[in-house]
């Protein structure tokens, strides 16, 4: 076999070797989501952030609204399904989980959001599958979000 043809063999394996470890991150991870109890689960990493969380790190503010739980409910979800890459998983009238993937590398990151039956505001959390860090993409979401959420909240 020839240098060039061995270079050009070479170079289409470690191509071919590249594609198919990238696409292995695809969907890779799984979800930890709320527990039977209905709560939902503490971060525990720099890439989650939580209305629930006392801890600086994590903290992030629920969403707020006014009137009804049906409506917010109903806003949230027109919110979600207007953002790109995210998906609606599940939808009850206490609970939603949305998914949110990544356009280049195909990263999942799982949204849930629950509606206590005693107050106005949308308990939420935001958590990344896989890593240590996110670079601050999950609350970059929530906080789009929210602003997307409060933009069509009736007056």
């Amino acid at each position: 076999m020839s240098r060039p043809v061995a270079a050009v063999l070479t170079l289409k394996l470690a191509s071919i070797s590249l594609a198919a470890l990238t696409l292995s991150a695809c969907g890779m991870g799984s979800a930890s989501l709320r527990g039977a109890d209905g709560q939902l689960q503490p971060c525990g990493a720099r890439h989650c952030v939580s209305s629930l969380s006392d801890d600086p790190t994590y903290a992030i503010e629920p969403l707020r609204y006014a009137g009804d739980r049906g409506v917010a409910h109903a806003t949230l979800i027109g919110a979600l399904k207007g953002m790109p890459g995210v998906a609606v998983a599940t939808d009850t009238p206490d609970y939603v989980h949305a998914t949110a993937t990544t356009a280049l590398m195909r990263y999942v990151d799982d949204m849930e959001f629950v509606f206590p039956a005693d107050a106005s505001v949308i308990q939420l959390r935001s958590s990344s599958r896989l890593g240590y860090s996110d670079l601050g993409a999950n609350r970059k979401r929530i906080e789009t979000l929210r602003e997307r959420f409060m933009a069509a909240q009736p007056r």
